[in-house]
């Protein structure tokens, strides 16, 4: 499931070109955009010793933007972000990020918690408390052990510096196997000078994806100067377009968060090649949190073309690449395409059974009706590929959409049955 390549963008004089996109985390992380510092250290959140306390900061005010969760059982950090993001009109300077707990279903206790940790950084940057964004991710129900940040706030602070974002992208990890990151140099011609900025993302997730804005949490980086209007329209055409075209097992979190931070050191960029880039970063990073989903071992890519509406083909795909039949015969490399007509029956939306068209790996499957002569070694093959690529055409109109999604495994089930003992 590689990431989106570079995009071409609306001005012929603009070019975007990958540093670390799409690529395995094995690779070198790239660095943070100009007027970024960042760091991240273990403070004893986390069992183990891991590093479970991570802090992006500005060398001076940064705008910032943000897309948050939809469940109603909100994060007490995601609540207060939420606000900050209010009364601050989008300046702000840091953002904190802790691992190893949620503080989710956590009540008013939690919420000062929450404002407790925002306060100590606060203190050790010199800013105000409403400067620094929070968000916490790891076991809902349970109380944010404050005073172990509290303690580690100055270390913490000190461990900030430009450059490789390697150290933040491991501190947010929970069951992640991977830290995730990828980033684009946006070049671009103003009044006849050559220009150029930066965008670096770095995201978290692995189990409770199904975004809908799991415990999913992503950072966009920019040096660009945007305003905070701005930057929050570029953020959520990103966000539509990736994580919000993914899911590993349908379960939205309650600290579900993308943030958008922008330092302005690269000056104006033109907002339509800009938003490319975001959303270049944004799709690199979703599919990489799919393809870490817990248990992986085979993603699913599901395209339905020749839709009525773009609402329509989402809907096909997106009930298509859930459906637990056509996952678990994916996860058995099992070419049982009969459940992916099935589910594209029962998503809702209307079709003429008679005309679709699907295919699976680029072998025709089904079509005018009825089966089509494909040699079943060779499909069986195409339900064995790393991912198993399903095109269904349902020659109703001219949309399409794609979703990302990935088998179900039996080591999905070990992980989450025993995840809090």
């Amino acid at each position: 499931m590689s990431g989106s390549p570079a995009r071409s963008p609306a001005n012929p004089g603009a070019a975007t070109e990958p540093i670390a996109g799409a690529v395995a985390s094995h690779r070198s992380p790239p660095d943070w955009p100009l007027g970024f510092r960042a760091g991240g250290i273990a403070c004893g959140i986390k069992k183990g010793g891991s590093a479970d306390l991570a802090l992006v900061v500005g060398d001076g005010d940064i705008t910032a933007a943000a897309v948050f969760t939809k469940n109603l059982v909100v994060a007490a950090p995601v609540e207060r972000s939420r606000a900050c993001l209010a009364s601050t009109n989008g300046k702000v300077r840091a953002l904190l990020i802790n691992s190893g707990c949620a503080n989710a279903a956590t009540g008013p206790e939690g919420r000062q918690r929450a404002q407790r940790s925002a306060e100590c950084v606060a203190r050790a940057l010199g800013c105000a408390p409403d400067a620094v964004l929070s968000n916490s991710t790891g076991v809902i129900g349970v109380q944010l052990p404050v005073e172990r940040i509290e303690a580690h706030a100055p270390e913490l602070v000190k461990s900030l510096k430009p450059g490789t974002c390697e150290a933040f992208a491991r501190a947010i990890m929970t069951t992640d196997t991977r830290p995730k990151w990828s980033s684009r140099v946006l070049r671009f011609s103003i009044g006849g000078v050559e220009r150029s900025c930066v965008v670096t993302g770095v995201a978290k997730g692995a189990g409770m994806i199904h975004p809908q804005m799991a415990t999913m949490i992503a950072v966009l980086t920019t040096d660009a100067a945007v305003s905070a209007p701005a930057l929050d329209r570029m953020l959520r055409v990103a966000v539509e377009r990736s994580f919000h075209r993914i899911s590993v097992d349908g379960d939205t979190s309650t600290n579900d968060s993308v943030f958008a931070l922008a330092s302005g050191r690269a000056g104006p960029v033109p907002e339509d090649e800009l938003t490319e880039a975001f959303l270049s970063v944004a799709q690199d990073l979703a599919q990489m949190v799919v393809r870490d989903g817990e248990g992986f071992e085979r993603g699913i890519e599901v395209q339905v073309r020749g839709a009525r509406s773009g609402e329509d083909a989402l809907t096909v795909a997106r009930t298509v690449a859930m459906s637990l039949l056509v996952r678990t015969a994916v996860t058995g490399g099992d070419p049982n395409w009969g459940r992916i007509l099935a589910a594209a029956g029962r998503s809702g939306v209307a079709f003429d059974p008679a005309r679709i068209e699907l295919s699976v790996g680029g072998l025709p499957l089904f079509g005018g009706g009825s089966p089509s002569p494909t040699d079943r070694a060779a499909l069986r093959d195409a339900f064995m590929q790393d991912t198993v690529r399903i095109c269904l055409d349902l020659f109703e109109g001219s949309c399409s959409d794609t979703f990302w999604s990935c088998g179900l495994t039996s080591r999905y089930v070990e992980l989450n049955a025993d995840y809090t003992t």
